[in-house]
């Protein structure tokens, strides 16, 4: 007998009818002689109209109060998923993040699991019942209930699959597994039946929106198998887990992009110590994220600085970059917020010569002007003009032929 965690997102569970078909597919796993714990986000859609709610009532609401409110949405869904597993004769029992004894940090709206008082939870298990527990929140140690952030209902329950040692983490959603990229850019994209914990995250982190970054990070620490799956459609999904020496592994397994950025230039600092920090500085005390950093030295010694934000940041960082400019006497600040970032992941790429050049060669052979480059030793990415973002993709996609699977 296997004790699997599942997670069903906010489409899964977005309506009384869909809360009855996961509950049939929760007790046929039950049925299947395993023990099971149900994770749970807000029915689609309610957490956006609970923000709404309250920004009616105040434009910056108290971040207590706030988690407050919003932790009411997966308390919904909890509550109508336990109902609708009795109904179906199969015992459940909802928890709140709070009874489940989540301990977070204190960091409201963005908090971070700190630890997991599983006694609860598994003497219900032991008794055969379905614990229903409420995504996306738990407790600090002031008895005050927090919420992790978007997407942190993944988060709830790769935390919850470590914590008891479960054999799987299963994360239900709209799509039925993590693909070489979106196919709604590229409609010959493969769904992939296994990609390691570090593609995941870099996935993750450069744009595919498939799993919360936090969730991968936490299942690699603890070495929990994910598997995304789809609520509405049987199969095997996509397994995330440790690299394998034994399994066949493609040179590239995907490519992502991030619509959400910008670049910003300082052109002509003086080239001496300290000048990066001295730019970076009041970027990051200005609570500004920097992705890319390209550095250029001039023959007369100044030196030109471009990195990139993102995009919701650009005219906050805009401002904070003229003010250093005119206390550095550099020669202008350039900017411009209609970029794209497009990165190729796979770990095989550590083994095999001659990527980046073939990428670079695509992007060219399309017209396609590369602005910046970064690379790591299983990821490329390159910012580009935005409107070639459908083209830069699928030309990579097909110059690395992702479409097709590794033993054809």
């Amino acid at each position: 007998m296997a004790l699997l965690v599942q997670k069903y997102g906010g489409t899964s569970v977005g309506s009384i009818e869909c809360i009855e078909k996961v509950a049939e597919k929760i007790k046929a796993t039950r049925d299947a002689g395993n023990d099971v714990i149900i994770v749970v986000s807000a029915m689609s859609g309610e957490t956006n109209r609970l923000i709404e709610l309250s920004r009616q009532v105040c434009e910056n609401p108290d971040p207590r109060e706030l988690d407050v409110l919003l932790s009411t949405g997966e308390q919904v869904a909890t509550a109508l998923l336990s109902m609708a597993l009795e109904k179906l004769g199969c015992p459940a029992i909802s928890y709140t993040g709070s009874q489940a004894r989540i301990l977070t940090d204190s960091a409201h709206n963005k908090a971070r699991i700190k630890d997991i008082d599983g006694a609860r939870l598994r003497k219900d298990i032991n008794a055969g019942r379905v614990v229903v527990v409420a995504g996306f929140q738990g407790v600090d140690e002031h008895g005050n209930i927090t919420t992790l952030g978007r997407g942190g209902s993944d988060t709830t329950a790769v935390a919850l699959a470590a914590a008891l040692h479960a054999e799987e983490c299963q994360i239900y959603t709209d799509v039925d597994g993590v693909y070489t990229t979106d196919p709604r850019v590229v409609p010959e994209a493969r769904r992939l039946d296994r990609i390691t914990f570090d593609e995941m995250l870099e996935m993750a982190s450069l744009g595919s929106r498939v799993l919360q970054i936090r969730s991968v990070e936490f299942a690699g620490k603890y070495n929990i198998p994910l598997r995304v799956l789809s609520s509405f459609e049987e199969g095997e999904g996509t397994l995330i887990t440790l690299e394998d020496d034994g399994m066949e592994q493609a040179i590239i397994s995907g490519i992502a992009f991030n619509r959400d950025e910008a670049k910003l230039t300082i052109l002509g600092v003086p080239d001496q110590p300290g000048v990066a920090s001295k730019i970076l500085g009041p970027i990051a005390d200005g609570n500004v994220e920097v992705d890319m950093i390209v550095q250029n030295i001039a023959e007369d010694s100044s030196t030109d600085f471009t990195f990139t934000v993102h995009r919701n940041d650009y005219d906050r960082a805009l401002i904070i970059l003229r003010k250093v400019a005119d206390e550095l006497g550099a020669r202008e600040v350039a900017g411009d917020n209609k970029i794209i970032k497009i990165s190729l992941v796979g770990v095989g790429m550590r083994s095999h010569a001659g990527i980046a050049s073939t990428m670079f060669r695509t992007l060219a052979d399309e017209g396609i002007n590369i602005r910046m480059i970064s690379t790591s030793e299983i990821k490329i990415s390159v910012v580009v003009d935005e409107k070639y973002l459908e083209l830069g993709v699928r030309a990579l996609h097909e110059a690395f032929e992702l479409e097709r699977p590794l033993d054809s």
